[in-house]
């Protein structure tokens, strides 16, 4: 387990070396990171890129205690009245319970390290504005503009509130939902306003729900969460082929379809789940492998792949169309965007032109939040998400 730790935080630092030094405006006292594709900076990027800097801080003697606090002065400009962060897109920003709960805990983080009563202050107040989000017992609404009950948001905000300790009705939420198998649905039956329940598994967030909930058995020091957990890791193990990569065929979210920080999120969870067995160890390397494939010097939106391999993708997208009970015009509709996803992650460039999408949506009537480029890219909100489950699973490993 030690050398999966030592290649972990030789990737985290990679990647904040060559990746994310160059992204950095630093402006007086105050540090925010600039998106080298949209131009914009992210409130969850910035407390990612903290949050990460302050568990390795001090290991192989680095000292990034004043780009940390930097950091997250930047984050404290931008906090709201209400004490709520906005996720920002470049199609939106609007206050969210999601970004809330990953900024405030990054500012528990800071506090602890710093003793900033202004970071003590800018939690309590993320706190509060969480807590009110909750529509009932371990429900939490995603934002303003996504209300369905996603339960990857549930096990967000209840890891944020775990340090309060006030989330055990989120947890048992969560898992109340959990398929048979161990696969958590991106949804439940609440579909909010999206088209169609969601309520179908996700290989990228299974990693991310298995993660929080990680998270939440850590700050409760409590493992009665193990038997859901070990369930819902068994799942993820048994969709990965044995070269590392995911089977991504029984993975049903579109959006989410062969997205690589999935291998970020899992690579934790296959650590903790060495506790049952002592073979997720290889899942976990296998994991890293995968990703570290996937990194330059930022890492790329998703899991590339030779054009050679493209005609065999068929097989993978319509095996992907037929998961969940959708009418079939939904489902050609979920073939052909898979089959978009396929095309485009084996092309790479430096900017995006989601103009061929576009044009689709429009023909289609697709009113979309998201941003579908025709090539892969370097993504600097999937190399954040990394850098926090890499450097988060490391520090596990030595507070052991």
């Amino acid at each position: 387990m030690q050398n999966l730790n030592n290649q972990m935080l030789s990737l985290v630092t990679r990647i904040f070396q060559n990746g994310i030094v160059p992204c950095l405006k630093i402006e007086g006292e105050t540090a925010c990171t600039v998106d080298p594709v949209y131009g914009i900076s992210r409130n969850r990027v910035n407390a990612e890129l903290a949050k990460a800097l302050i568990r390795i801080n001090g290991i192989n003697g680095d000292n990034y205690t004043e780009i940390i606090e930097k950091l997250l002065n930047w984050n404290l400009e931008k906090q709201n009245p209400d004490g709520s962060w906005n996720e920002v897109h470049v199609k939106y920003n609007h206050p969210s319970a999601l970004i809330t709960s990953i900024v405030g805990e990054a500012f528990v983080d800071g506090y602890l390290l710093l003793k900033d009563e202004s970071f003590e202050k800018a939690a309590l107040r993320a706190r509060d504005f969480v807590l009110a989000s909750q529509f009932s017992p371990g429900y939490f609404k995603k934002s303003s503009i996504y209300v369905a009950d996603h339960l990857n948001v549930d096990a967000t905000c209840g890891a944020f509130l775990a340090k309060y300790g006030k989330v055990f009705s989120t947890a048992e939420h969560i898992c109340k939902y959990q398929f048979s198998d161990g696969a958590f649905p991106y949804t439940n039956e609440n579909k909010g306003n999206y088209q169609y329940c969601l309520d179908i598994p996700c290989i990228h967030y299974q990693g991310v729900t298995l993660y929080y909930l990680l998270k939440i058995i850590d700050s409760l020091e409590n493992d009665w969460l193990d038997a859901e957990f070990e369930k819902g890791v068994k799942w993820l193990a048994a969709v990965q082929f044995p070269d590392g990569k995911f089977d991504w065929s029984k993975s049903g979210l579109m959006f989410a379809y062969y997205l690589s920080g999935a291998y970020a999120f899992a690579t934790p969870c296959f650590i903790y789940g060495t506790k049952w067995s002592s073979g997720y160890s290889e899942n976990a390397e296998k994991a890293l492998k995968v990703l570290e494939s996937n990194v330059k010097d930022i890492v790329n939106r998703w899991e590339s792949g030779p054009m050679l391999s493209f005609p065999a993708s068929v097989f993978t997208a319509l095996n992907t169309a037929n998961i969940g009970n959708y009418p079939v015009s939904h489902r050609l509709f979920r073939f052909g965007y898979g089959m978009y996803r396929q095309f485009s992650r084996r092309r790479f460039s430096n900017s995006v032109n989601p103009k061929l999408f576009n044009i689709l949506s429009y023909i289609m009537c697709i009113n979309t939040s998201t941003i579908e480029p025709d090539n892969n890219f370097p993504d600097l909100f999937m190399t954040s998400e990394v850098l926090d489950c890499l450097s988060y699973s490391i520090h596990r490993e030595i507070k052991k």
